[in-house]
């Protein structure tokens, strides 16, 4: 019986040695292949499934975690300062506007002071020339009641200042009664 390994190759010897030594040169070479990326595959499965690298694992998830929830506070943050901002805006439209208004009022209140110091002076010349006017009529006063007196001494019939004096004491009580 003849060997199936001859009958597998039909080749001449010397060919199918090198065909064997080219099949064993790859076989060689894939399982080199195989060893070199097997052994780091094989070492980053035992780290991987470490503890340290669980930790590390556990550690990142709660860093994203907390970053999350600082992005969530920080979008919150940002949110109440612009709305605080939008209220100053607001406060600051409203100052400008009281002083502007506080400024029409202070004119107006400067016109009116103006308007009641012209009032006062004029009022005080009335008065200056009313208090001269009742110096005047005392005077008069003075000068009918001795000749009142005089008359009742001395009566004539003749003086028609007599008559006068009432009308003149109503007009004086009158100008008192304005002064005070």
């Amino acid at each position: 019986m003849a060997s199936t390994s001859y009958d597998y190759c039909r080749v001449p010897m010397e060919d199918g040695d090198k065909r064997c030594k080219l099949l064993l040169g790859i076989g060689i070479l894939v399982l080199l292949i195989i060893v070199i990326l097997g052994v780091p595959l094989i070492i980053f499965t035992i780290k991987a499934n470490s503890e340290a690298c669980r930790d590390g694992l556990r550690a990142v998830m709660e860093c994203r975690n907390v970053t999350h929830l600082l992005q969530q506070e920080l979008t919150e943050a940002q949110k109440g300062f612009q709305d605080v901002e939008a209220q100053a805006a607001t406060c600051n439209h409203t100052v400008m506007a009281l002083m502007a208004s506080l400024d029409a009022e202070k004119a107006q209140g400067q016109k009116k002071v103006e308007e009641l110091e012209g009032e006062i002076t004029t009022l005080n010349h009335k008065l200056q020339d009313a208090s001269a006017e009742v110096e005047r009529l005392r005077r008069e006063n003075q000068v009918l009641s001795v000749r009142i007196a005089d008359k009742k001494y001395y009566p004539s019939s003749q003086d028609s200042s007599s008559a006068a004096a009432p009308q003149l004491l109503i007009v004086l009580l009158g100008l008192s009664a304005l002064l005070q």
